[in-house]
């Protein structure tokens, strides 16, 4: 399996993975590979903080070119993983020069799907692009092509307790991910004095009390495979053993009366409402971090969605009230431009490079001490953090073709013929159709208007004028049972209830 997350926060799913039990963990990039039964599926889905989606690859083969990729696809058996009643969708990846554009990859490959089952049944699946019954990934990596399931569906960082958001919110695993990077699981106090949506002190909540983020969701694309087992997922989802009492103080706020009226709308929606401490103020005017000890982390505003009227003043302050207000702290700040870091005026002491949708971040820690800076190397004191890589390494190996060619062996049973292009006589080496029997060429120059090389009669018109698809049969949605999901709260509820 591969679970898919943001690119530097691939060290942390891993060890995520591992801690769940996953075998054969290696890292890439922006991804992670695994292997695992079912219930591990089900529990990355449910347990992973820094995983955007888990796939599970179902083909994988190797292709020069779109049409060689059609066929293939054509040729899969795709009645294990789907019927001509289904709803499908394709998203694809593309890193090779043989498939210069994505969108005609995904193209093919429902074409393919589409004609498969015309050839086998006589009747098409629909597709849909949201809530699909099967969603499709296709990553194609210079000659080698992964087709995966989507175990999950929606992206898992939409865990589902945001309601609400200001403008340009941090991602939910994104903030997830950052807090873990720092090494706290809820043993000190957390701050967050820009915290916009809430984002940021939610995910703190959820790691100290060791809480599933994916409770809040109303489902899972793997809900409605086939082999789903829904006594098995049942188990895991209700499994609340591990959560703990979350003893830290949690504190966030924002100088925006809007956004603290948001982000309690989004703390109340977690049910966290007892666990977050949360005020309207400017960071200037902070006071409640008495705790030593503490972790601030915090993402400002990098001045290109959201701009204030001094980005450097901004920054200036900033640096002032963790200087201030926080000693005996570690910040954590999450920001774009060098000069913004500049303007702080701290010296960091470890820098991890993050990529925040599409542009290149950098976290970087500070270490917060008391007085003035010869003092504090003179009681042995530092802020450079030697315990930590500033660039976690990626140790993606990349398979040879012999490796390559072994890694595909298991999938070759699924697919209908070994051969390609040949075993389908009533299509031309473009993929276009031509009934058996007929031998056309293309028209040239020397030829009669509407007519081809080798017959004397007339070519057929072509006008816009086709069949169409009735109603029903363009968004067709297989009947799939929901069960009523029952929250690690109402259980409780119905536990005190029962006693």
């Amino acid at each position: 399996m591969v679970a898919k997350t943001f690119q530097g926060l691939e060290e942390v799913l891993r060890d995520e993975l591992i801690a769940l039990g996953a075998q054969n963990v290696e890292t890439g990039t922006r991804m992670v590979s695994f292997e695992g039964d079912l219930e591990l599926m089900y529990k990355a889905n449910l347990c992973c903080r820094t995983a955007l989606r888990i796939l599970k690859p179902i083909a994988k083969f190797s292709a020069s070119d779109t049409d060689e990729l059609y066929d293939f696809v054509r040729d899969f058996k795709w009645e294990d993983y789907m019927t001509a009643k289904s709803t499908f969708c394709v998203d694809s990846t593309v890193n090779s020069p043989g498939f210069p554009h994505s969108k005609y990859v995904t193209y093919r490959v429902k074409d393919g799907i589409v004609d498969h089952f015309r050839d086998t049944c006589g009747e098409r699946p629909s597709i849909r692009l949201e809530k699909a019954d099967v969603q499709l990934n296709v990553h194609i990596a210079d000659t080698r092509v992964t087709i995966s399931l989507d175990s999950s569906g929606e992206p898992l960082n939409r865990r589902g307790y945001r309601v609400e958001q200001t403008e340009a919110p941090i991602n939910e695993v994104l903030a997830a991910g950052i807090i873990m990077l720092t090494g706290w699981h809820g043993e000190t106090d957390f701050a967050d004095p820009m915290c916009g949506s809430g984002t940021f002190p939610i995910e703190a909540a959820l790691i100290a009390g060791n809480i599933n983020p994916g409770i809040y969701r109303e489902g899972f694309a793997f809900e409605k495979w086939p082999d789903f087992d829904s006594e098995l997922f049942e188990t895991l989802y209700n499994d609340d053993e591990g959560e703990r009492d979350i003893t830290c103080r949690i504190l966030c706020g924002d100088k925006d009366p809007e956004a603290v009226r948001i982000a309690r709308r989004n703390i109340k929606a977690a049910r966290l409402e007892s666990n977050i401490n949360i005020v309207c103020r400017p960071m200037q005017e902070w006071d409640e971090n008495e705790n030593p000890g503490g972790i601030l982390v915090t993402n400002p505003p990098y001045g290109e969605r959201i701009r204030p009227a001094d980005m450097d003043i901004l920054y200036r302050q900033l640096g002032e009230t963790l200087k201030f207000h926080f000693q005996g702290w570690n910040a954590w700040i999450l920001g774009y431009k060098d000069e913004h870091f500049a303007s702080i005026g701290l010296k960091p002491s470890v820098k991890y490079p993050i990529l925040n949708g599409a542009l290149e971040c950098s976290l970087r820690e500070y270490v917060l001490f008391e007085g003035k800076y010869n003092d504090f190397r003179a009681d042995g004191g530092s802020v450079k953090n030697h315990s930590r890589e500033e660039t976690p390494r990626n140790n993606r190996h990349y398979k040879s073709e012999r490796e390559w060619e072994q890694e595909t062996r298991p999938y070759k049973k699924k697919f209908t013929r070994d051969r390609r292009r040949e075993d389908y006589p009533d299509f031309d080496n473009r993929g276009e159709y031509r009934p058996a029997g007929k031998s056309f060429t293309h028209r040239k120059s020397g030829d009669a208007p509407g007519q081809y090389r080798g017959s004397s009669s007339p070519a057929r018109k072509v006008t816009d004028k086709g069949p169409r698809l009735s109603e029903s049969s363009t968004a067709f949605s297989s009947p799939v049972f929901m069960r009523t999901r029952k929250s690690r709260f109402s259980k409780r509820e119905d536990k005190e209830t029962n006693e």
